[in-house]
């Protein structure tokens, strides 16, 4: 039986027009993606000016994170896809992540989109971490006031390679994507950084968020290039 893969594809645009195309793509792209036979989950993003979460667009950089149930299907949008070919052309540059998924918490959008693989646990290879949130209207300004420190923090820490804030809604639906060298590295950032503390308590104290989702994966191999510093020989299939 085949396993889910999930893909994530970061795509530059420069260009009043090019620009402008892509963000118009943010609201047309998503019905037409949604009635694909064996893409079980979806999201257009926009990404932010900063590392981490941001209040700042960036509308030169977007996302488009898919979940395929089989490896066929994932095949066919890459190769032979209209829509993934005008996304290209448009393109300046863009480059594709295909990963497994190690372990997840959460929901988005009411549904859990990652499947686990168990027997990935122990992958020593490169990390990759979507951290994803929708924040509730009544604690948006708090929420914004506080992360400032921990979107600064991230890009000073040791071990990580690349980080960009990315989002379906501004201000109320954000997320991060960010890979690490390893496990550690994340771990030594997630879990002993004062900032990043500082944030997890205070949303289980405050309780910011109406949703919120975690997820790790193992980076199977990358596609393109000149977004993510990262190329296929620097990859570990651990």
């Amino acid at each position: 039986m085949d396993k889910p893969v999930v893909t994530l594809t970061f795509f530059q645009y420069k260009g009043l027009g090019n620009l402008w195309w892509a963000f118009v793509q943010m609201g047309r792209l998503p019905k037409l993606l949604q009635e694909m036979k064996d893409l079980s989950f979806v999201k257009m993003l926009g990404s932010g000016g900063r590392g981490g979460f941001s209040i700042f667009p960036n509308f030169s950089l977007y996302g488009l994170l898919c979940v395929w149930e089989n490896k066929q299907a994932c095949k066919q949008f890459f190769q032979y896809s209209d829509i993934f070919a005008k996304l290209k052309e448009k393109a300046l540059k863009y480059q594709t992540l295909f990963l497994e998924t190690l372990n997840v918490h959460g929901k988005w959008d009411g549904i859990e989109p990652f499947l686990p693989q168990k027997d990935k646990q122990n992958h020593q290879g490169k990390i990759a971490v979507i951290t994803r949130a929708s924040i509730k209207w009544s604690k948006i300004w708090h929420f914004w006031y506080m992360v400032r420190p921990v979107s600064r923090n991230i890009q000073a820490r040791e071990g990580l390679i690349f980080s960009v804030g990315i989002g379906e809604l501004p201000l109320v639906q954000q997320a991060t994507f960010s890979v690490w060298e390893n496990l550690e590295a994340m771990n030594n950032y997630a879990y002993k950084s004062p900032e990043h503390k500082k944030v997890i308590q205070l949303t289980k104290k405050l309780g910011w968020y109406k949703e919120e989702l975690f997820a790790r994966f193992a980076i199977q191999k990358i596609e393109g290039e000149g977004i993510i510093p990262l190329t296929p020989d620097t990859i570990q299939n651990e």
